[in-house]
C-alpha cells in the first residue's frame, strides 16, 4: 500500500511539474508539441508550389526519360521572426525584420537569395557575451585579423581589461592567437551585419496544423540572447514570432531504382545549396 501510494505521489507531482512548464515555459511546450508534431503554428506564406518548381526545373531533374518524378513533400523548417530596432547611424534610427533559424543558429541576411551569416552557431554555442562580442565586431572591423594595438585603439580600453577579454574570447575558441596578432576561429566568418532581413516583400503568415515540422536545435531566448550582445545597446527587440519556413523536397526515381532528393525554399523558389541526398 505504501509503494502504491509513493508511486501516486511521484506521478502527481510529475504531471503537476509537467502542467506548470507548459504554462510558464515556451520552450518546454514548443519541445513537447515538436515531439508530438501537433498544435497549431505559424508559417511563412508559400509563394512557389512543388509543381512550379518541378516544371521549371524539369530538364535540370530529369536527366533522361528514364529519371522520374515521385510524389513530392513539403517539411516545415523553424525560424524566429523578430522585429527590431537600430540604430544605423547617430543620426537614424531604423526598424526591420530579423528571420533567424532555429536548426543552425544563423541569421538571414536576404529573404531573396536567403544568404546566411556564419559564425552565430559557434557564438551561440560558446555563449558568447556582449564583451566577446565587441571583440569579434572590432576583429571584424579590421578584416577579421588584428594585432593587439589596433584592436586596443578601437576598443578604447585599458591594457589590462583587453588582456581579460581576449583571453575570454581564446578560452571559449571564438578567437586564436598568432604572437601579437589575433584572428576569428572560423572559416569565411560573416557576423558584423546590420540587424535585418532585406526583404523584397513583406512577410505573410498562416496557420497550419498537422505538418511535418523539423525540431528546434536552438531554442528561442538563445537567438534573442546572441542578438542582443552582438548589435549592442541601442539594438532592441519589440515582439517575436515562432514562424516555420516551407520546404519543399523534390523526389526523383533513378533508373537503378534509387532515389535522389533536392530540397527548394518555397519562400523564394531556389534550391538549397545541401541539396542532392541519395537514399
Amino acid at each position: 500500500m505504501g509503494r502504491f501510494f509513493s508511486t501516486l505521489f511521484l506521478t502527481f507531482s510529475g504531471g503537476l511539474l509537467l502542467f506548470w512548464s507548459w504554462l510558464h515555459y515556451s520552450d518546454a511546450r514548443n519541445w513537447l508539441l515538436d515531439r508530438l508534431n501537433i498544435g497549431k503554428f505559424q508559417t511563412l506564406e508559400a509563394r512557389f508550389s512543388p509543381e512550379w518548381i518541378m516544371e521549371k526545373h524539369k530538364k535540370e531533374l530529369l536527366k533522361d526519360k528514364y529519371h522520374s518524378f515521385l510524389e513530392p513533400t513539403v517539411e516545415f523548417h523553424p525560424y524566429l521572426l523578430m522585429e527590431v530596432k537600430y540604430t544605423r547611424s547617430q543620426q537614424k534610427t531604423c526598424e526591420g525584420l530579423i528571420l533567424w533559424s532555429l536548426i543552425d543558429g544563423e541569421m538571414v541576411l536576404n529573404a531573396s537569395s536567403w544568404e546566411k551569416t556564419h559564425g552565430f552557431m559557434d557564438c551561440i554555442l560558446a555563449n558568447a557575451d556582449r564583451e566577446d562580442f565587441k571583440v569579434i565586431n572590432a576583429l571584424s572591423a579590421y578584416g577579421d585579423v588584428a594585432d593587439r594595438d589596433q584592436l586596443s585603439k578601437h576598443l578604447k580600453i585599458e591594457d589590462e581589461i583587453l588582456d581579460i577579454w581576449l583571453d575570454k574570447c581564446r578560452l571559449k575558441n571564438l578567437i586564436v592567437q598568432h604572437g601579437n596578432r589575433f584572428r576569428l576561429h572560423l572559416e569565411n566568418p560573416k557576423l558584423y551585419v546590420y540587424p535585418e532581413t532585406a526583404l523584397d516583400e513583406w512577410f505573410v503568415t498562416n496557420p497550419a496544423r498537422k505538418s511535418s515540422r523539423l525540431p528546434r536545435k536552438f531554442r528561442s531566448a538563445q537567438i534573442e540572447s546572441v542578438a542582443k550582445s552582438a548589435f549592442g545597446s541601442d539594438f532592441a527587440i519589440r515582439k517575436t514570432t515562432e514562424v516555420f519556413l516551407p520546404v519543399i523536397q523534390i523526389k526523383v526515381q533513378n533508373p537503378d531504382g534509387s532515389q535522389m532528393s533536392s530540397y527548394w525554399n518555397a519562400l523564394n523558389g531556389k534550391r538549397f545549396s545541401q541539396t542532392y541526398q541519395i537514399e
